[in-house]
């Protein structure tokens, strides 16, 4: 069994594939579900399957995020270089980022353009 990716839906084509580009991952493809909607496939750069659908539905505006969406968490090396590039392009974190125990990881949460919650996580490559 492999988890090949997860999906949820957008409002603005443009916006979320900068946003996701922003945040590092690539845009693998575009397919599209007949004449309802459009999918957008994106995925880490050197890992071959998507991990990442974006459907926009033609005709929907808006979507209830619900109280059961959590977040996605993506890995990045250096966070402080991450916000810099990430604010650079608008993008500001929530609050400052923070390590939930001592010793931890540092990690921070950004919304896309529909308002979920993305969050980074630094690692080190070591």
């Amino acid at each position: 069994m492999q988890l090949v990716h997860t999906c949820y839906r957008i409002t603005d084509p443009e916006r979320s594939t900068a946003f996701y580009e922003a945040l590092g991952l690539e845009k693998r493809r575009e397919l599209p579900i007949r004449d309802e909607a459009m999918n957008y496939f994106f995925g880490v750069p050197g890992h071959e399957n998507p991990e990442l659908e974006l459907t926009y539905n033609f005709g929907v505006d808006s979507y209830e995020l619900g109280t059961a969406y959590g977040h996605i968490a993506l890995t990045v090396s250096d966070m402080g270089e991450t916000l810099e590039k990430l604010a650079a392009q608008g993008i500001e974190p929530e609050r400052t980022p923070y390590s939930i125990r001592e010793g931890g990881s540092l990690l921070c949460f950004v919304r896309d353009p529909d308002q979920y919650r993305i969050e980074l996580i630094e690692r080190s490559d070591d």
